[in-house]
C-alpha cells in the first residue's frame, strides 16, 4: 500500500529544481527593476530640480529688464 501512495505522488525532483531556478530568476529580475526604478528616480529629481533652477534664473533676469523698463 505504502508503495502505491508513493508512486502516486508527484515524484519528480526535476520540479522543485525548476520551480526554485525560475523563482530565483524572477527575484533577480525584480532588484535590477528596483535599481532601475531607484535611479530613474534620482534622475528625474535632478532634472526638475535643473529645470525649476532655469525657470528661476529666467524669471529673475525677465523681472530685471522690467524694472529697467520702469520710469525713475
Amino acid at each position: 500500500m505504502a508503495k502505491a501512495l508513493i508512486g502516486y505522488l508527484n515524484s519528480d525532483l526535476r520540479t522543485p529544481a525548476h520551480i526554485s531556478a525560475e523563482n530565483h530568476r524572477l527575484r533577480m529580475r525584480v532588484g535590477e527593476l528596483e535599481s532601475l526604478v531607484l535611479r530613474l528616480q534620482a534622475e528625474n529629481d535632478r532634472l526638475t530640480k535643473a529645470r525649476a533652477s532655469t525657470l528661476l534664473d529666467r524669471d529673475t533676469r525677465d523681472a530685471d529688464r522690467v524694472e529697467e523698463m520702469l520710469p525713475a
